[in-house]
């Protein structure tokens, strides 16, 4: 007598679409803005208000503020991050165990992409529990992940980076997971758009890899930018620069304190 077909069996395509669809949205669209947010320690040099390092420090802190003083920031989190990463986490573990590698015998570029994109997916459901574990309930992690300070953002991340129990070794860590991240939102993009019959022919899918290649550099670049802005800022000149902002401005900075949550 044949087994009836499991429920993931009987709704594979719908599921696939929900999972490719929860790694866009709002999963994927958190991390540009998260992105955007951090590496303002640097592009905040520039069009900031003040100048130089004051003026990245600054942007950053205004950043932080703004986000902290979210109406219902936890209910935003619980339903736009934390469910949809435990839903998209779940059924990407269960379709990349029952998935083979088949790099050896077959060693294409979209075979390695396929492989990479198992591998940095689990890199990035470690990484992002341990981020927002670390920022909502101050789990450090023996030391790896940052005790953020939302009212001295930049100072405190800087600290970390630089004098921290891991020490330099946290910004490669770091370096790591956040770009295993870009990688697999970029490479999910392309994909996901043949799961949802997007991009049929093959012009189609390479102009979009194009175009998912384009935004995962760029994406990369912000990366790179946001921890070595960190790793090498001046603590004690950002932490004058967030003191003077706390004095000038204690409702904002109240704000920034109702709810501490990830920046």
């Amino acid at each position: 007598m044949t087994a009836s077909p499991s429920f993931i069996d009987r709704h594979y395509l719908l599921l696939r679409r929900l999972h490719s669809l929860s790694g866009i949205f709002p999963i994927g669209l958190f991390l540009i803005p998260h992105l955007t947010t951090n590496s303002s320690i640097v592009w905040g040099r520039i069009g900031g208000h003040g100048s130089g390092v004051a003026a990245g420090v600054e942007t950053f802190q205004h950043e932080v503020n703004f986000i902290h003083s979210l109406p219902a920031l936890l209910l935003i989190e619980i339903f736009g991050l934390w469910l949809p990463l435990a839903f998209h986490a779940v059924l990407g573990v269960y379709f990349a165990r029952t998935g083979r590698f088949n790099t050896g015998r077959y060693a294409y570029q979209g075979n390695w992409r396929y492989a990479w994109q198992r591998i940095t997916g689990y890199i990035a459901f470690v990484f992002i529990f341990m981020h927002v574990a670390s920022l909502r309930w101050g789990w450090t992690f023996w030391g790896l992940m940052p005790t953020f300070d939302p009212q001295y953002a930049a100072s405190s991340t800087a600290i970390h980076f630089q004098n921290g129990a891991w020490g330099s070794f946290a910004s490669v860590f770091y370096l790591v997971c956040v770009l295993s991240i870009v990688f697999h939102f970029a490479n999910g993009l392309w994909t996901a758009a043949i799961t949802w019959g997007l991009t049929v022919s093959a012009t189609a899918q390479t102009r979009w890899g194009y175009a998912c290649l384009g935004l995962g550099l760029g994406l990369g670049a912000a990366a790179v930018t946001a921890i070595y802005g960190f790793a090498t800022l001046n603590p004690v000149e950002a932490e004058k620069v967030e003191r003077q902002m706390l004095e000038a401005s204690p409702i904002e900075s109240d704000l920034a304190m109702t709810d501490e949550a990830p920046s």
